[in-house]
C-alpha cells in the first residue's frame, strides 16, 4: 500500500493533477482580475451602460469555458472529444432553450441597432419606463412609480419601440373643453397663460387651438414644448393651472349633458 502511494505521488498522474489544480486556481484568480479590468474599461468607454451586463456575462462564460478546456488538457483528457461532446450538448440545449437563445441574439441586435440609450424613457410592448440595463436575456426598465419591468430581448426586437427622449425636446398636449357661451379667443388666451411656465420653452411658443365642436362644448388643445426630463412636471402643473385660470376668468369647463325642453301641448276645445 505504501509503495503504491509512493508511486502515485511520484508518478505523472499526480503531477498532472497538481498542475491542473494549480492551473484552475490561477485561472479563477486571473478571470476575476480580468473581469474587474473589463468593468473598469466599460465604465470609461462610450458604450451604453445598459449593455455592460450583457458584455461582462458573455466574456465571463467564454473565459471559464477556455479555463475548463485548459484544465481538461492538463489532465491529459482529449479536448477534441470534449469539444465535440460540448457541441452536441450545446445543440441539444439550444433546441430545448430556443427562447433563451432568441433573447441572447436579441440582445446583440439591440446593441447593434441602438434603438435606445441608457437613461432613455421608452415604450416597448406596451410598457413604459427608463432603460436601466440590457442583460443576456432581458431589457430592464424602471417605471416612474419605481417598478422594475423585465422585457425579453426577443420581444424588444419584435415590438414597436417608442423613444420619448431621443430628441432634445418633447411636446406636452393638454386637451380641455369649454362652453359655447365662452368666447373662443378668451379660452385660448387663458390656456396660453396657464401654459406659460419657467421650464416651458419659448421657441416654439405655447399654442392653443380649437380641435372640434361637440354637442355640448368646444374642444381645445394646449401645446407646449419642453425638455424631455421636464415633461411630467410640466404636464401635471399645467393640469392644475388650467383649472385655476379658468375659475379666475369665469370660463366654464363643460361635461356631456343633454338639454330637454318641455313644450306644453295645446288644449283641446271642450265639447258642449
Amino acid at each position: 500500500m505504501l509503495e503504491a502511494l509512493t508511486k502515485f505521488f511520484h508518478g505523472d498522474v499526480f503531477h498532472r493533477i497538481c498542475f491542473a489544480v494549480l492551473l484552475l486556481i490561477i485561472g479563477v484568480l486571473a478571470i476575476r482580475i480580468l473581469m474587474k479590468l473589463l468593468r473598469k474599461t466599460l465604465e470609461k468607454s462610450k458604450l451604453e451602460k445598459a449593455a455592460h451586463s450583457l458584455i461582462t456575462s458573455l466574456c465571463k462564460v467564454a473565459l471559464y469555458l477556455i479555463l475548463g478546456l485548459s484544465v481538461a488538457s492538463a489532465l491529459n483528457i482529449d479536448v477534441t472529444s470534449v469539444v465535440a461532446l460540448a457541441s452536441v450538448l450545446t445543440l441539444a440545449v439550444s433546441l430545448s432553450l430556443q427562447n433563451m437563445v432568441s433573447n441572447v441574439i436579441g440582445g446583440f441586435t439591440i446593441l447593434y441597432t441602438h434603438p435606445f440609450h441608457s437613461g432613455d424613457f421608452v415604450e416597448i410592448a406596451g410598457q413604459s419606463g427608463t432603460v436601466q440595463e440590457i442583460n443576456m436575456t432581458y431589457t430592464m426598465l424602471s417605471t416612474p412609480d419605481n417598478k422594475r419591468i423585465a422585457i425579453p430581448n426577443s420581444a424588444v426586437t419584435a415590438a414597436q419601440i417608442v423613444n420619448f427622449t431621443s430628441a432634445e425636446t418633447r411636446r406636452v398636449d393638454i386637451a380641455v373643453s369649454a362652453s359655447y357661451d365662452c368666447p373662443t379667443q378668451q379660452v385660448m388666451d387663458a390656456l396660453v397663460q396657464a401654459g406659460t411656465l419657467d421650464n416651458v420653452l419659448l421657441e416654439p411658443a405655447p399654442q392653443a387651438v380649437i380641435t372640434g365642436y361637440g354637442d355640448s362644448a368646444i374642444s381645445y388643445s394646449l401645446r407646449v414644448w419642453v425638455k424631455p426630463q421636464d415633461y411630467w412636471d410640466v404636464y401635471f402643473t399645467i393640469q392644475q393651472r388650467v383649472d385655476t385660470v379658468f375659475r379666475e376668468q369665469g370660463i366654464e369647463m363643460t361635461y356631456p349633458h343633454l338639454n330637454v325642453h318641455m313644450v306644453e301641448p295645446p288644449k283641446r276645445n271642450e265639447q258642449a
